[in-house]
């Protein structure tokens, strides 16, 4: 603003000089000033066609520095940030996940899981050890219905958290000052959908693992019972046959 005045008073004061200077002088024995209209009105339009130059040179550069203000804001980051929260919820979800009890979530644990103890009953095997595989089988079952409950548990203990970090990423960008404080605030509240769907991903991964367990479970007893009456007829000899309850008819 210093600078537009300063120019625009050096204008006024060219503009000034110009229409007050004299044309033409007399000889100097006669020190006579002559005063020529048509020269002072060609001054004039001079001095104001300079002046107009200046306020042309003076908008463009404020329309410049305008330009630039606009480009500071877009380029300015979002002052809010909630991945650091939202990296701490999913944290505890692996955590959960990562303390499953007997099988793991793993591939190779549970071939190894179904090949020990799910598979088909041996038939030389003790009724001590049918019962130990049977046991280890309920265990197994129980610890991943505890599983699936802390998981389910860790997921609701994660919404007052995601409700927070949602209200402080959707005041931020509706509060946002240019492009890309709008653009970072859209990108957390996708990270944040993402991290609710991973906590629900983790729950339907644990509630279907306990679910799959106690069915392996139940598969596997009908199995090892067969196999442990198949064992008493040949050890005991017996032979089923038909039984009167209340005598001959």
């Amino acid at each position: 603003m210093i600078a537009r005045e300063r120019l625009r008073a050096a204008a006024a004061a060219l503009a000034l000089a110009l229409a007050l200077s004299p044309v033409a002088t007399a000889p100097a024995a006669a020190q006579l000033t002559v005063f020529d209209p048509s020269n002072y009105a060609q001054n004039l339009l001079t001095a104001a066609r300079s002046l107009q130059q200046i306020n042309n040179q003076l908008q463009m550069l404020t329309n410049q520095t305008q330009m630039l203000a606009n480009q500071a804001k877009n380029l300015a980051n979002l002052p809010a940030s909630t991945l650091n929260q939202l990296q701490a919820s999913i944290t505890r979800t692996e955590t959960l996940l990562g303390q499953a009890q007997t099988i793991a979530f793993n591939v190779q644990a549970v071939e190894q899981a179904y090949s020990a103890n799910y598979g088909q009953a041996p038939s030389a095997a003790s009724d001590t050890a049918l019962m130990a595989l049977a046991q280890t089988r309920w265990q197994t079952s129980v610890g991943a219905f505890e599983d699936s409950l802390k998981v389910q548990a860790g997921a609701v203990g994660n919404i007052p958290t995601n409700a927070s970090a949602m209200n402080t990423l959707v005041s931020a960008s509706q509060s946002a000052s240019g492009a890309l404080q709008a653009a970072q605030a859209g990108n957390q509240l996708l990270a944040l959908q993402v991290q609710e769907i991973s906590d629900l991903i983790a729950v339907l991964a644990a509630k279907g693992r306990a679910d799959a367990l106690e069915q392996a479970r139940a598969a596997a007893a009908e199995s090892q019972g067969q196999q442990q009456y198949q064992t008493f007829r040949a050890q005991s000899g017996y032979v089923p046959g038909t039984v009167a309850m209340f005598g001959p008819n």
